[in-house]
């Protein structure tokens, strides 16, 4: 069910303090950056637009005006060639523009949120559940009604509760 006026974009802009994300796939390949990842697997330089993308400007944008924007990425080892380039390139991309990320490695442990989809939650009240089709495409995002706040507060606070820092995870296990 859908209880936004708003779609996922439009808060981007208009959040206030926070932003968080949840990753729980080994693939987003089709859901934007595709020039950039074909190119990683090509060994090729990373196109302009990937180097100057819109996301860019809007992390920037946040996170200079004191906007806390983050995000923990559920994965297991070895990485999937999309996580190398998203890990590797975007991340340390995005990083640069004042976003945080944080990494929950199953590899040695249980995943303690087997059942949580990907979303974003915008200043602890409204959460975007992010729908992609088996092949990591997105395919649009629903908001929950503010019954299920609850739930998606204790995804994200598990999460953090158990992941570490990404420029810590990656000194480990870049490939």
């Amino acid at each position: 069910m859908t209880t936004s006026s708003r779609t996922l974009a439009q808060w981007f802009g208009e959040f206030e303090t926070e932003a968080f994300r949840l990753e729980t796939l080994d693939d987003y390949s089709r859901s934007g950056g595709i020039d950039a990842y074909q190119a990683f697997l090509a060994g090729e330089p990373q196109p302009e637009s990937f180097k100057s993308a819109a996301w860019l400007d809007t992390v920037r944008n946040a996170t200079e005006s004191g906007k806390r924007m983050y995000r923990v990425h559920i994965l297991s080892r070895p990485l999937t060639p999309y996580l190398r380039f998203d890990l590797g390139r975007g991340y340390l991309r995005n990083i640069e523009a004042g976003e945080e990320f944080f990494t929950l490695d199953t590899t040695d442990q249980e995943n303690p949120i087997p059942a949580a989809p990907d979303f974003w939650m915008f200043d602890n009240q409204t959460i975007g559940v992010m729908n992609y089709d088996d092949h990591g495409k997105y395919l649009g995002a629903d908001f929950p009604t503010g019954e299920r706040l609850r739930e998606f507060s204790a995804y994200r606070d598990s999460a953090l509760a158990h992941a570490e820092p990404f420029a810590e995870w990656w000194a480990k296990h870049s490939e």
